[in-house]
């Protein structure tokens, strides 16, 4: 059984690059509670909330429920689940799987797969990061779910991500935003070398987002961070959108992060491609939370 292929191919609910990460945050928070302790199990009224805090950080921005993968795993044949009556889940409802004390844990095939190669494990991981989750994330996201992974195993893609990137990409966003941050006008350097200055995707390159400058912004890496977490967006007429779920009362959240709400995004450069409308709208679908912030006042 090819367990990498497995992980690759779990079934999801999908429609015109909708997100729906729902199986591979449960399948990655397992892995690293097996990691933990490998003969365990986990109850889902003990963690719950847990996965309703990875869903609402790394998931869509609509409502969802941990209960529908706690469930649906099942069917992929890397998870089982069981209550007070026995095997089987008493079905995806939030009070079904509470009130039946229902627990899950890796299948025993794949648990005893991973006792023999513990190398398994990382290369899973691997997997569903690099096919689900921009590498901006990949740090944050395996700390949230308590995975330590070797440097080896989180460096390189898996060799089930055969979609490449093109290297070229960073160097031409850079240089159609002339080296500096699209948002707040960054532009450090050491020498002649650019330093916190990164090539983010406005459509990720895990949900088919092409390698063209007109699928990039050139961010600083703060602005990247939050760009990717939905905090920050690019709206139309090429205007930053802030979350009105961010919070932040210290001057250094006002000035770097609130005060960007409907300024103008600083480039490109005439003659390059600013970001099309339909990666912009993505973003704006199946990243960016909540509703916009109005224009702070000067």
């Amino acid at each position: 059984m090819d367990w990498l292929e497995r992980t690759a191919k779990l079934r999801q609910w999908s429609r015109s690059g909708t997100r729906a990460p729902h199986k591979p945050l449960l399948l990655l928070y397992a892995l690293g509670r097996f990691q933990q302790d490998a003969a365990g199990e986990v109850r889902y009224s003990a963690v719950e909330e847990d996965l309703q805090r990875l869903l609402t950080e790394y998931g869509p921005p609509n409502r969802t429920t941990p209960a529908y993968p706690f469930h649906h795993l099942v069917s992929d044949g890397v998870w089982e689940v069981r209550t007070d009556r026995g095997p089987g889940s008493p079905g995806s409802g939030v009070r079904e799987l509470r009130g039946a004390g229902a627990t899950g844990r890796l299948a025993p095939e794949l648990r005893a797969a991973l006792r023999r190669e513990p190398a398994l494990l990382g290369r899973m991981a691997r997997v569903l990061l690099d096919l689900h989750f921009p590498p901006s994330l990949h740090g944050d996201l395996c700390e949230a779910v308590g995975l330590e992974l070797e440097p080896a195993e989180t460096g390189q893609l898996s060799a089930t991500a055969r979609r490449r990137r093109d290297p070229r990409m960073r160097e031409r966003v850079l240089t159609a935003y002339e080296y500096q941050c699209a948002f707040c006008g960054y532009d450090g350097r050491i020498g002649a070398v650019p330093v916190g200055l990164e090539a983010a995707h406005v459509r990720w390159w895990a949900f088919d987002g092409p390698d063209d400058v007109d699928n990039g912004l050139c961010l600083c890496s703060l602005h990247h961070k939050l760009f990717d977490k939905g905090v920050l967006g690019a709206g139309e007429g090429h205007r930053i959108l802030v979350s009105q779920r961010f919070i932040g009362h210290s001057s250094a959240a006002r000035e770097h992060v609130i005060a960007l709400a409907d300024r103008p995004i600083i480039g490109p450069q005439p003659g390059a491609h600013p970001v099309a409308t339909i990666h912009r709208s993505w973003h704006t679908s199946q990243v960016f939370h909540g509703s916009p912030r109005p224009a702070t006042a000067a």
